[in-house]
């Protein structure tokens, strides 16, 4: 598949939050944090890092990444029983106590004319079929970024929206080794959340 979508000149790989033999279900929850013309990375990375605060006082394992352009992303892997629309419920929930808690920078307003600029939590990225920039997958753009799993503690210390590229990433991935396998992997049950909403 990789050498055919390289034929293709496919620069940018964006599959589903599912796989071939449980489409219906999603493998993990995305929270999508993406900055306006008033935002930034420096405000994704904090939301992010609230989020984690947050799915570390519920018991939830997360993982983040960045979008390879000027955004991030968090996943929360989750058991292989729940709807797409179970995972946007979720995702939804924790969208509102983010923006609850960042009225000035944060915004889950669909239209884009009313975001006054701020930073989207996008939990309808959540929905069959739609899909978002794979890991370790290159973005068109100037210095050829990647979108890069990380570490929360990478995250903590400081990273920016262009640390990774094409050039950058082989050498990560053998020193690191690859930080999205426990997306794939862990799986987590959200049942609490789910009959809250």
């Amino acid at each position: 598949s990789l050498i055919w979508a390289a034929n293709q000149a496919c620069l940018e790989l964006h599959p589903w939050l599912s796989r071939t033999s449980s489409l219906e279900n999603p493998d993990f929850v995305i929270f999508d944090l993406d900055p306006m013309e008033n935002t930034d990375f420096e405000d994704a990375r904090k939301v992010a890092l609230s989020l984690k605060t947050l799915f570390d006082r519920e018991g939830l394992v997360s993982f983040p990444k960045t979008s390879g352009s000027t955004g991030l992303q968090v996943y929360v892997p989750i058991a292989l029983k729940y709807s797409y629309e179970q995972a946007r419920e979720f995702a939804k929930l924790f969208c509102l106590v983010i923006e609850s808690s960042f009225p000035d920078i944060t915004t889950t307003e669909r239209s884009v004319s009313k975001r006054e600029g701020k930073l989207y939590l996008d939990y309808l990225q959540n929905v069959k079929g739609k899909t978002i920039v794979a890991p370790y997958s290159p973005r068109p753009k100037k210095g050829a970024p990647v979108s890069c799993p990380l570490t929360w503690s990478e995250l903590e210390q400081g990273v920016t929206a262009n640390m990774f590229n094409i050039k950058s990433i082989p050498s990560r991935i053998r020193q690191k080794g690859d930080l999205f396998e426990g997306v794939l992997t862990v799986k987590q049950n959200i049942d609490r959340w789910i009959n809250q909403v």
